[in-house]
């Protein structure tokens, strides 16, 4: 009979653990009328300076009723304070939903979160914080190499970054998807930085910066500035286009001038980025100035040019011979046409509510299916647009970006597919898209997609 009792208690207590969470034992829960539990979503859990995110999530508690009207308590923690200092408040609805708009006001740098109400705390969230950089330099277009045509690059970073190192790339990959470092140059106490750089190597140049950040902000890069670079002129053969770059579908007229041949026949070569060795495309006399002009070309891709002619040395002239001889070929400077692509642009809506997503989609003319292609959003403060979606173009050279937006405003945003080798990048037509406020219940958390970054690049 003992045996049997006791085999009842026990199982007994035994049921009784069962039923009790184990959250219950590692901690005192005050609320006062039974355990609950909050979750917190943060988003977008990437941003750049100068934006705002959102907070939202749901207390949940054993008896449902406590969950509503309670205060839920917005906590963050920023590099160089210490701890977590209270931010803003917020209450739950009558299911336990809550949510904090424009959290935390203008977000300037890296953070992390949790949120309290009725005894209960959320785990920590950190959100990633890119500075805005902003880069000039010369008009986008043709530019020489040699140190006799060096350029200056200057530009901004906010919030200003002292000493941050500010690495000077230049894209290198066919997919558009690859930086390697050719400069450098560091923040001054104002957030500005200039970079003189000599270009060396002929052909497209797309290029950034990337701010190394010292821990304050993620490693940031700048907007592109899109470039052909061309050797610098050889005056006794010179070369030159009508348009660089042109979009695909146009054409371009190569023309130049041989000082010492009149009436010369002249060869004009050429070849992209992923051929070896210029190929000969078309032929022509100079004119009675040595003047010369190729009919119009229509590459696919940028193309790199170059011109041939036997260079004409007149001597003074000898009984019984020809005034001029023709004694050694001469060529022209390496011209690089750029050629940039076509991009169409389309958006499913212009107004939708926080957390739902829109879809933008279209083409790339010519084929550039797996090249990388962007999302942006205009920056906060001053001109320019900044990544905030990272995709690919599919097969057909088509695309679809599916992106979620949740801070209420309106949002300006573009399309823009960075150039590469084989051609030069184009962005579409800015979309104003206007958010409106959501119901708490009805807000979804961010896809893991849905915040990306291009790659940081070699420095």
């Amino acid at each position: 009979m003992r045996s049997r009792k006791l085999i009842s208690a026990i199982t007994a207590v035994i049921s009784l653990l069962v039923l009790v969470p184990s959250s219950a034992f590692a901690r005192k829960h005050p609320s006062p009328n039974g355990r609950c539990a909050i979750n917190m979503n943060v988003a977008p859990r990437e941003i750049v300076a100068g934006e705002s995110v959102i907070v939202f999530g749901r207390l949940r508690c054993a008896h449902h009723a406590n969950a509503a009207s309670q205060e839920v308590k917005l906590f963050h923690h920023l590099l160089g304070s210490p701890g977590f200092s209270f931010v803003q408040s917020t209450t739950t609805d009558a299911n336990g939903f809550y949510e904090l708009a424009n959290a935390d006001g203008v977000v300037e740098t890296n953070r992390s979160y949790y949120v309290r109400s009725h005894g209960a705390r959320s785990a920590t969230k950190r959100i990633r914080v890119a500075a805005q950089v902003t880069l000039s330099g010369p008009t986008e277009g043709q530019l020489l190499t040699g140190f006799a045509n060096r350029v200056t690059f200057t530009g901004t970073v906010a919030p200003a970054d002292v000493g941050a190192r500010v690495i000077l790339q230049r894209q290198n990959a066919a997919t558009g998807s690859d930086w390697h470092h050719i400069d450098s140059g560091v923040v001054d106490a104002a957030g500005n930085f200039t970079i003189v750089h000599t270009f060396v190597v002929p052909g497209d140049a797309n290029i950034r910066v990337l701010v190394r950040s010292q821990r304050r902000n993620i490693p940031s890069e700048s907007n592109v500035l899109a470039y052909s670079i061309s050797q610098a002129q050889n005056p006794r053969l010179t070369i030159q286009a009508s348009a660089d770059p042109i979009a695909f579908g146009e054409a371009v007229t190569i023309s130049g001038k041989l000082a010492s041949g009149v009436n010369h026949p002249v060869t004009l070569m050429a070849r992209t980025a992923r051929q070896h060795g210029f190929a000969p495309v078309a032929q022509v006399d100079t004119n009675a100035a040595g003047e010369y002009s190729f009919p119009a070309q229509s590459p696919v891709n940028s193309t790199f040019y170059r011109v041939y002619a036997g260079e004409q040395v007149c001597p003074p002239p000898a009984p019984g011979k020809a005034a001029c001889l023709v004694i050694r070929r001469v060529s022209s400077a390496v011209l690089y046409e750029g050629v940039k692509d076509v991009l169409t642009a389309r958006v499913s809506a212009t107004t939708v509510q926080a957390g739902r997503s829109v879809t933008f989609s279209g083409t790339v003319s010519p084929d550039h299916t797996s090249h990388v292609i962007y999302l942006e959003r205009q920056n906060a403060h001053g001109p320019g647009f900044h990544v905030i979606q990272v995709s690919f173009v599919g097969a057909g050279s088509a695309y679809s970006i599916v992106h979620q937006l949740y801070d209420p405003g309106t949002k300006v945003l573009r399309v823009h597919i960075p150039g590469g080798p084989e051609n030069q990048g184009a962005a579409s037509q800015p979309f104003s898209i206007q958010v409106t406020p959501a119901p708490a219940a009805t807000l979804m958390p961010e896809s893991p997609e849905n915040s990306t970054l291009p790659p940081e690049g070699q420095s």
